[in-house]
């Protein structure tokens, strides 16, 4: 079973990236969580509080979305960066002169003090340095019987340009992304029951390499430990993307340049915990309510 940290990203890049300014949720991500937000309808719970998970990158108008599905539930947004809390305020929160903002609707940031009943994460887990600890953490915000619901990339993203960095002899583009085997697995490590995971892939066309790197950079950054150290040239930038032309230029009939992105959906439910004793047991407070009641 896979519980360890992902050997290939690196925790400092990680870092960087999730202080990096998000200018507006990708095209993709919001594409992505259009897709299992429609897959709610096959949840017969209904969530009196939901949490949704950075959704500055994660996409802002599928918050909007998740909202009107459950429009009678608190809404709870918390951002890992204050560049992500800025965004989300700005977009989520009502004029100041908007009645709205004095009703009961209103979104409230931060980590809500109550556990909810629905975790919302669109395609925050790959880009995790330790995905185990931020799927731990899903856990401890979920109320028992709760679900989280959240997607990510899976490993047969961006198989073109894997392709194109090998014929060049050049380091990976990326870390490696986790087959969605291994994220059930760790979903039970942390205490989720019944996890449910399936994927589709998507495929995104360009009509220059210019655009398909313009939109690989609002996608994410290259966190390999073993990636290229350092600036590139201009002279490599233009290498790169004439190999980009030719190499999948090759295989379209339209001339367009196309991209693999494999998207890995998930839900799991929080069971009743179960007490396991050993020379030392630990048991939270609420978990020890639970417990009891049981």
């Amino acid at each position: 079973m896979t519980t360890h940290k992902p050997p290939t990203i690196d925790p400092v890049a990680a870092a960087r990236w999730a202080c990096v300014p998000a200018m507006q949720s990708p095209w993709l991500h919001e594409e992505v969580a259009r897709r299992m937000e429609d897959r709610l309808q096959w949840i017969v719970q209904k969530p009196s509080a939901w949490l949704d998970w950075t959704p500055a990158r994660g996409g802002l108008e599928a918050h909007a979305l998740v909202r009107k599905r459950y429009p009678q539930a608190k809404a709870f947004v918390h951002e890992e960066s204050p560049s992500g809390l800025a965004m989300s305020r700005d977009a989520l929160s009502p004029p100041w002169w908007s009645p709205a903002r004095w009703g009961s609707g209103t979104v409230q940031f931060g980590l809500p003090a109550e556990p909810v009943q629905m975790l919302w994460a669109n395609m925050a887990l790959h880009m995790a340095a330790d995905p185990q600890a931020l799927i731990n953490r899903w856990h401890q915000a979920l109320a028992v019987d709760g679900f989280a619901m959240f997607s990510c990339l899976g490993p047969d993203t961006l198989r073109e340009i894997r392709d194109v960095y090998a014929d060049a002899g050049w380091p990976q583009p990326h870390h490696q992304f986790t087959d969605m085997h291994d994220w059930g697995d760790m979903l039970v490590h942390a205490g989720f029951a019944e996890p449910v995971m399936d994927m589709e892939r998507i495929t995104l066309s360009y009509s220059t390499a210019e655009k398909l790197l313009d939109e690989l950079r609002g996608l994410g950054r290259n966190l390999h430990v073993a990636r290229f150290q350092g600036l590139r040239s201009r002279s490599w930038r233009q290498d790169l993307l004439d190999r980009i032309r030719k190499r999948l230029g090759a295989r379209s009939k339209d001339g367009r340049l196309s991209l693999t992105f494999e998207v890995v959906y998930g839900h799991a439910f929080k069971p009743k915990p179960k007490v396991k004793l050993q020379a030392e047991t630990r048991v939270s407070l609420d978990d020890m309510r639970a417990v009891l009641k049981k």
